[in-house]
């Protein structure tokens, strides 16, 4: 990464000011409007609030909602409860670490408020981070600075803003997914893994990211001639089977592990675990199932895995479940990512046919003089886009459809590298002379002389000017940024 470089500089200002903005602006909110009564997970803090509790809670309470609440109860209390296993243990041992290492000075607070304090501390910077790995990964994958810079500053807006600050696991696994994407371009395959793994200790969709590894491979092995050495080329074919099976294995690892250890909790005997009578008492008024009670039919099961077990039975999450008309509104919601994700994925399959039909294996570096186009059509975006329409078609089909906006928007850089191509494309305000010659000034002409570096701040200052298509993305953007904050941090429905 190029700290000398200003557009990186940028973004990290850029993404600054956001997440200061973010958590400011759902402080605001929290205080203004009440809170909706959800009958949402909402356990007893068995510590009194002193003043400092009181304070903690009045600025940052609105980033403990919805399942905010799971894993900040799971960083305190551990896996109490069946239904918390639907959360991975990577985000809380990150708040644990946080409360008990760097907020130490802090003791005076109970554990609840230096947890909180360390979700908002901790993914302000994961956020931050998480925008210049996307900046550097879109400087190796697309050849095109001002796209990167474009993709990393609207990753800043992302319609998952809120998802991104409050206490959920979103801005750790983007931080980690794209720092892995970006380690395999430039060749670093182990520093890759080990970062998809640890990805996969923090959601469970990170095992498909395996396919970034395995596609990579296969590509080489292609495109590396073979030599006539029968020994060699016997070799070569196993060394790729042995590399690709022990891809599946190390990612999947964390996930099994994960099962092993509920499993050993709910299905093996144990002596009981002494809880708080609140929390024994919560489990009895909700009919929360704790270990060593009475065994759960996923025991008994040939794979038994609580995961699937709880998105069943606790969430009802399984094929075309949500396809119900009562859920029209969550669709709507869902409706801009979802049409970002096939518009991408027809953009990119019309104009390069053929190199989608190949999967992207035997793409050439260009002959003769032709090189490879840049910018969103290179033809190392294959494979992010393959990852972005494989969750697109899962979480359409088999989850909870409100929740695609932050499920694509911290796991593919593709929700934020077409909408910039889009900005490229359809903007004129954004053309370069030398891009195109003879149309207007450069980009840095927007407001003048000493225009800032941000492009996206220079476009919201000549809004009136704007194309349909750039006001429109925009719009999009800031409108869940807002409305994410608005509604989230009131326990109000949101995606």
């Amino acid at each position: 990464m190029q700290f000398g470089d200003p557009s990186w500089r940028e973004v990290l200002r850029f993404a600054v000011v956001c997440r200061s903005l973010t958590l400011v602006l759902q402080a605001l909110f929290n205080a203004v409007i009440p809170d909706h009564a959800a009958d949402a997970f909402s356990p007893p803090c068995l510590e009194p609030a002193g003043l400092g509790d009181q304070l903690v809670e009045w600025l940052l309470g609105g980033l403990s909602r919805w399942d905010s609440a799971h894993f900040l109860f799971i960083a305190e209390h551990g896996y109490v409860y069946e239904h918390n296993f639907a959360f991975f243990p990577g985000f809380p041992l990150a708040l644990r670490a946080g409360a008990e290492l760097l907020l130490w000075p802090l003791q005076g607070l109970r554990s609840r408020s230096r947890l909180l304090l360390a979700a908002a501390l901790l993914n302000s910077l994961f956020s931050v981070l998480a925008a210049l790995a996307l900046y550097e990964l879109g400087c190796l994958v697309l050849r095109d600075r001002r796209l990167a810079l474009l993709s990393a500053l609207l990753f800043c807006l992302s319609p998952a803003n809120v998802f991104l600050a409050a206490s959920y696991s979103e801005s750790l696994f983007a931080l980690l997914v794209f720092s892995a994407m970006s380690q395999l371009e430039r060749g670093h395959d182990g520093r890759s893994a080990l970062l998809f793994a640890l990805a996969t200790v923090v959601r469970s969709n990170g095992i498909i990211n395996a396919g970034f590894l395995a596609h990579a491979q296969c590509r080489r092995f292609l495109s590396s001639p073979s030599t006539g050495d029968l020994p060699r080329a016997l070799w070569r074919p196993l060394r790729l089977a042995a590399f690709l099976l022990l891809t599946a294995v190390g990612l999947s690892l964390p996930f099994a592990l994960f099962q092993l250890y509920a499993y050993s909790q709910f299905c093996l005997p144990h002596a009981a675990r002494l809880l708080p009578e609140p929390l024994v008492q919560l489990a009895k008024d909700k009919g929360y199932r704790v270990p060593a009670g009475d065994q759960p039919s996923w025991c008994t099961w040939r794979l038994p895995l609580v995961y699937s077990y709880i998105q069943d039975v606790y969430w009802n999450v399984g094929f075309l479940r949500y396809f119900e008309l009562q859920q029209v509104p969550n669709f709507l919601l869902a409706g801009p990512v979802a049409m970002l994700g096939v518009w991408a994925a027809w953009t990119y399959t019309t104009a390069n046919l053929r190199h989608c039909l190949t999967l992207g294996l035997l793409s050439k570096a260009g002959r003769g003089d032709k090189k490879p186009p840049s910018g969103f059509h290179s033809p190392q975006v294959f494979v992010y886009l393959a990852h972005s329409t494989a969750l697109l078609l899962f979480g359409a089909l088999c989850m909870h459809v409100q929740v695609l906006t932050r499920f694509l928007g911290s796991s593919t850089p593709i929700v934020y590298w077409f909408p910039a191509h889009l900005l490229q494309d359809w903007e004129p305000l954004l053309w370069t002379q030398d891009a195109v010659p003879g149309k207007v000034s450069a980009m840095c002409s927007l407001l003048g002389q000493g225009a800032p570096e941000n492009p996206i701040w220079g476009l919201l200052c000549k809004w009136r000017a704007c194309s349909p298509v750039t006001r429109a993305i925009l719009s999009y953007f800031l409108s869940y940024w807002l409305l994410g904050l608005l509604l989230h941090c009131n326990f109000l429905p949101w995606t």
